[in-house]
């Protein structure tokens, strides 16, 4: 018989936030609908609250107002976020075990890889990390302020595939062992930049749309406007996610450098049952 690592309770409520930047309105379009009718993202056992979670922003169409409201949820900065319509769903989220939020990316399509941003010295004081068990949900490839009928369908799958699973394992189904492969955040890399803080090179073209994909010591990574190629030192192989990502640019992050994980699961089962 297979040894379950057996869960303390079931989960019984889940948060679905859009609109955390308020111009990714694949999220945004979704909440607003179930807020309107919310049948399908419902579960027997299960209260799943969706929520706009930057109103103003969405408003706006912007990505945010005054400060990134998903990088600031920290024990140091939750005063600032005053004008987020959360204080109200932060009551709500005290006792909540899942938060499920939704981005969107103007990278190009991918599979469903797994993003660990778990950093001791890279800050991501995201709006999903107040609860238990936090995850971000990002589709693309879709431009800030646009609307794309398959990234909605996409996102629209993921989510149910999501509470079907919360719904299965907390009607006591065994979920087996299992492996998969994930990308843990190393390191953040800036774009070249000049004496004046300005961008002196853009992505390489080997380099761009190929995030996920192992780039090897010597492999290219900028190219300056005089043909000048900046390559990657040192000797570790590393793998760059959110290549040239148009919402980074004001974060000074030309990508970011991954590790290739494997990780184990043991089997899964609910105390209840």
């Amino acid at each position: 018989m297979t040894s379950c690592h057996i869960a303390e309770e079931p989960i019984k409520k889940v948060a679905i936030f859009g609109g955390t930047h308020g111009n990714e309105l694949t999220g945004v379009f979704l909440v607003k609908h179930w807020l309107e009718n919310g049948a399908e993202i419902q579960r027997t056992g299960l209260e799943v609250k969706p929520f706009i979670a930057n109103p103003r922003a969405v408003k706006k169409c912007a990505r945010y107002i005054d400060c990134d409201l998903n990088r600031i949820f920290d024990l140091e900065n939750l005063g600032r976020v005053h004008h987020f319509s959360k204080e109200q769903n932060i009551r709500f989220l005290h006792n909540k075990k899942d938060v499920f939020d939704f981005f969107q990316t103007s990278l190009a399509p991918l599979p469903c890889y797994i993003y660990l941003i778990e950093h001791p010295s890279l800050k991501y004081a995201t709006t999903r990390s107040i609860a238990k068990y936090p995850v971000g949900i990002e589709v693309g490839p879709q431009p800030q302020g646009v609307l794309r009928a398959d990234i909605l369908d996409q996102m629209r799958k993921m989510i149910k595939h999501a509470l079907d699973f919360i719904h299965h394992f907390n009607e006591g189904k065994e979920f087996p062992p299992c492996a998969i492969e994930v990308y843990k955040i190393i390191e953040k890399v800036d774009y070249p930049r000049d004496e004046n803080g300005e961008i002196a090179a853009v992505i390489h073209p080997n380099l761009q749309d190929q995030d996920w994909k192992p780039l090897h010591p010597g492999d290219p990574m900028f190219l300056t406007l005089d043909g000048k190629t900046m390559s990657l030192g040192g000797d570790c192989t590393v793998y760059p996610v959110f290549v040239n990502e148009a919402a980074y640019y004001e974060k000074k992050e030309a990508f970011a450098k991954t590790t290739k994980l494997t990780l184990n699961a043991k089997s899964i089962r609910c105390s209840v049952h």
